[in-house]
């Protein structure tokens, strides 16, 4: 629906993003994994803390069909429709893009004209994405400052490549594949962008035949899922430079660039170390003229009874840190990283990005600690931190902990126990969890999080 001004969500600046009022709603993609035949759901849980609703789930939308798998989703339009050379300023944040890893299929949900009634408005079946793409499981979606950018792991084959394809913002058409030249890219898995340098950074993870049946050992251990990083031309759509981690570093995954427009650097987060187990946070950044990457912190794994392990860990005697989302304050002051296997969810303050300096840490969950909630105290949980949500001024964090159903029977085979909760962040580094927020899923399962008006993962941003 066009506007004569442009969405009041919308901020040309993340410095101004950070003075938007509260969030009150949060929609949660929510799995249903339980062999029940019954579709998976968007839930709209209460965020509100005047709201007699408060940490409730207060509105859900089944999906049409079974077996989706919703994981990441995002919105239509966002703070990159003001950037000078955007097409379309006039768009309002308003539609879900949701699409489902497993069956391809991608749905279009109109928030309003009740947020808490979101509706289906419209279905793209796979074989659309199958014909004007090539693509299969699409993963993670960007608004743009042209489109509705998406990633998607694979080719219809299940095999690669996997890419970027875009989608009108207007009538949810899908345009077709994005690249004009990829280069030596074959895995994909995440993307985002410096708009004022006009680069993509893409990161890697695996084929759908890689990692829909779980995680396979035997590609772990010769070293083939994703650990490189490519950057692109967004102009001219073609790949420029390939920043390899090197094979011992395993599931190049999640990417948070610098909200700042000026700043040409970004954290990635990679799952795991052949070497040791351990996980880490790696800094892209420019260097005379071309973009670099080193290793900025190390989460080590830590030493357990084998006999508490799940099967797949038994062997090493350790639970490995398993970092599986990140995201950055829009001040780009505070990272937060998720340790799913561990149950840690860690503060880190990256004023100086090339060193960060640890400033928080709590546990809930995780595969041998099972930490409680303070609102359940007596209550042991499993599964960890997972997908993390930062709101615009950087004072609340929400998380999920259900990661992706074939990898939770892996890592936590006596399933998964869905649970949101939030956390408090002080001003000057410092985080606690909120012990009046605790959200249960019942037989669903929680995983990517959207905030109505807007997060710290969703927008982008062309002034500073």
């Amino acid at each position: 629906m066009p506007l004569w001004r442009p969405d009041p969500t919308f901020y040309p600046s993340p410095t101004m993003a950070m003075q938007a009022p509260p969030e009150k709603l949060a929609y949660v993609a929510m799995l249903n994994a339980n062999g029940n035949k019954r579709p998976d759901a968007l839930g709209v849980v209460d965020l509100d803390p005047g709201s007699s609703g408060y940490s409730r789930i207060v509105g859900q939308l089944d999906m049409p069909n079974v077996g989706d798998e919703l994981h990441h989703f995002g919105w239509n339009a966002c703070s990159a429709c003001l950037c000078p050379y955007a097409p379309h300023p006039h768009v309002e944040r308003r539609y879900l893009i949701v699409p489902g890893i497993n069956s391809s299929r991608i749905h279009i949900v109109d928030t309003k004209p009740d947020p808490r009634k979101p509706q289906i408005v419209k279905v793209i079946e796979p074989e659309t994405l199958a014909a004007r793409t090539g693509y299969s499981s699409p993963h993670t979606l960007h608004c743009g400052p042209e489109g509705i950018y998406a990633s998607a792991l694979g080719s219809t084959s299940g095999d690669g490549p996997g890419g970027i394809f875009v989608i009108d913002h207007d009538s949810f058409d899908i345009l077709g594949k994005w690249e004009l030249d990829r280069g030596p890219q074959y895995l994909a898995y995440d993307f985002w962008w410096h708009l004022g340098f006009d680069t993509v950074i893409t990161s890697e993870w695996g084929t759908p035949n890689m990692v829909q049946h779980g995680l396979n050992p035997e590609i772990l251990l010769k070293g083939g899922y994703g650990h490189k990083l490519h950057i692109w031309d967004l102009r001219k759509r073609r790949h420029l430079q390939e920043l390899d981690l090197g094979s011992e570093y395993q599931m190049a995954l999640e990417l948070r660039p610098a909200h700042n427009p000026t700043r040409a650097y970004g954290f990635l987060g990679v799952v795991v170390s052949l070497k040791d187990l351990s996980a880490s946070i790696w800094l892209w950044h420019r260097n005379n003229g071309n973009w670099a990457i080193q290793k900025v912190i190390d989460i080590p794994a830590e030493a357990a009874d084998p006999e508490l392990l799940p099967p797949l860990l038994q062997g090493f005697k350790a639970v490995p840190p398993l970092i599986s989302d990140i995201n950055l304050s829009l001040d780009d002051r505070f990272l937060y990283i998720s340790c799913w296997g561990t149950g840690e969810f860690l503060q880190y303050d990256v004023s100086d990005p090339f060193h960060p300096k640890k400033t928080g840490s709590i546990h809930l969950g995780g595969i041998v600690r099972h930490a409680p909630h303070p609102a359940q105290p007596k209550n042991p949980l499993n599964g960890g931190p997972q997908m993390v949500e930062v709101s615009r001024d950087g004072k609340r964090i929400y998380f999920t902990n259900s990661l992706y159903s074939p990898w939770d029977a892996q890592f936590y085979p006596e399933g998964i126990r869905s649970w949101m909760v939030k956390v408090d962040a002080a001003p000057e580094g410092g985080i606690e969890i909120d012990p009046k927020f605790f959200v249960e899923f019942g037989e669903l399962r929680g995983h990517q999080i959207r905030l109505e008006g807007g997060d710290a993962s969703s927008d982008s941003y062309c002034y500073a």
